[in-house]
């Protein structure tokens, strides 16, 4: 196997397990803190706007690459076993079903809320300095 096979199929990993939080999150056995940084996870995975975007040079991809994979292996590491695996074969089936992650309007509503916010304070920091 090359690496290129390797990296493949771990993206094709991560992807899957991104579909498969958004399973947990809907999942009764799933205990809240597994559900909080799932739906967060998701929510950001899903959306379509990124946190850093991807058109500033090479930081724009760190979140693609480092961030959201190691958030989504967390928060499946949260996931109980039983819930995991029933998650992850509805993810399969989503999967073949679909041919595609679903997209998540609440994500990008998210990531834009936190752009708007973080602007905000940096023009509240620089042009309204406190006494």
């Amino acid at each position: 196997m090359t690496v290129a096979d390797r990296l493949k199929r771990w993206a094709q990993q991560v992807k899957r397990d991104a579909v498969t939080l958004w399973f947990a999150g809907q999942h009764p056995g799933t205990p809240w803190y597994a559900k909080a940084l799932g739906v967060f996870v998701v929510a950001y995975a899903l959306s379509p706007i990124d946190l850093i975007p991807d058109f500033i040079p090479v930081i724009g991809y760190l979140d693609d690459v480092l961030l959201l994979p190691g958030l989504i292996w967390l928060a499946v590491r949260l996931l109980p076993s039983e819930v995991l695996a029933d998650c992850r074969s509805q993810a399969d089936v989503w999967m073949k079903t679909q041919g595609k992650k679903p997209s998540s309007r609440i994500g990008a509503v998210l990531i834009l809320s936190l752009w708007i916010a973080i602007s905000v304070a940096l023009w509240s920091w620089f042009f309204h300095p406190w006494p």
